[in-house]
């Protein structure tokens, strides 16, 4: 392993390795997204990290840096009917292989945030409990996942904007939950979140 800055660029040295994280487990409202992303090996930038640890600002600026110096990256989702279907973790997983799927290169190895993984066409993978505060192409996965989605659900807003998705972005916030009593569940909620 070689630490260039404060994460870990690679789990393996010798394998194309991608990054997977998702993000929007915990909402209540939206789809759940996931990215996969393949770094030089020698990739440095110092503010990489876990995208929980960086202001929304701080990932707006950093995922074009991602996408411009990504050997691959893409983004997969599910939406709120797929979840309540499959169940969240299903959901969240099946994101992330929509996500490899639409690699333009192949990874050899994947590094998954968290302790659960379904085997991903026969490419060997490693879970990793908080990977994206210790490996850089995870945590670059964690911005592109949740820069994707903070926009979706921005867009969402506009169609209901009484849930202050632009300001909760689906999450259970005081503020939303105080809607749901109001105005009550719409499309966009995950009804078996039994909220």
């Amino acid at each position: 392993m070689q630490k260039l800055g404060k994460l870990l660029n690679y789990y393996q040295a010798d394998k194309l390795e991608a990054g997977c994280d998702e993000a929007g487990r915990g909402c209540y409202a939206g789809p759940v997204f996931a990215a996969a992303v393949i770094l030089p090996k020698d990739f440095y930038h110092p503010l990489i990290n876990d995208s929980k640890k960086l202001s929304e600002q701080q990932r707006a600026a950093l995922a074009p840096i991602i996408k411009e110096a990504a050997i691959a990256w893409a983004i997969g989702s599910q939406t709120p009917a797929q979840i309540d279907e499959i169940n969240i973790l299903k959901a969240s997983i099946k994101s992330m292989h929509l996500a490899l799927d639409q690699l333009k290169k192949r990874p050899q190895f994947i590094a998954v945030d968290g302790n659960r993984f379904y085997a991903y066409k026969k490419v060997p993978h490693q879970t990793i409990i908080k990977g994206d505060g210790l490996y850089a192409h995870i945590a670059a996965a964690s911005i592109l996942a949740k820069t994707a989605r903070d926009a979706y659900m921005i867009e969402l807003h506009k169609k209901y904007p009484q849930y202050g998705w632009a300001q909760n972005k689906g999450y259970g916030t005081a503020a939303h939950r105080a809607a749901i009593a109001l105005h009550g569940l719409c499309d966009e909620h995950r009804k078996s979140f039994k909220i």
